[in-house]
């Protein structure tokens, strides 16, 4: 099955935007680092904290910590060098993770299942480094793209 039009015009132009970035943030200067917590109006105990972590000097270590409204826990995660390249993603099963800097504000990230694109994320961060927007491009089952946006707010530095 080949990857929707929308999907891959949007991955062509974060590669070509990324081509042209200036570099990635280094651990001390990279303004993500730290906790963000979803911003959501479902009741407790649902909850979804996203861990970002300095990872082998240039890197990040991403976690994701989740209850369900029933309760149940999860957590999975991943690291990037920012490279575009797959990362295995812990706590998913046949799930990688590939990230792109596009500039200091925005990364791309490009999750597959077993080798198939699933969802293209655009993860931009605010000006006051203190919001995080993410913006989910996925394709169901009939090849319809679905659009679907989150708010992140850090909890931690």
């Amino acid at each position: 099955m080949r990857m929707p039009t929308s999907i891959r015009a949007a991955l062509v132009i974060a590669v070509v935007a990324a081509s042209a970035s200036l570099a990635a943030q280094t651990p001390a200067t990279n303004p993500r680092f730290g906790q963000w917590k979803l911003k959501s109006e479902n009741p407790p105990p649902s909850s979804n904290i996203m861990t970002y972590e300095a990872y082998n000097g240039t890197g990040m270590k991403v976690t994701i910590d989740a209850v369900n409204a029933q309760g149940v826990k999860t957590s999975w995660g991943y690291i990037t060098m920012f490279d575009g390249k797959d990362q295995d993603v812990t706590g998913r099963q046949g799930q990688t993770s590939a990230v792109t800097t596009i500039n200091e504000k925005i990364n791309i990230i490009v999750n597959k299942t077993n080798g198939k694109v699933t969802q293209l994320l655009i993860n931009t961060l605010s000006a006051d480094n203190n919001t995080i927007n993410v913006s989910y491009l996925s394709t169901n089952a009939a090849g319809e793209t679905r659009t679907t946006t989150a708010v992140y707010e850090r909890i931690v530095k």
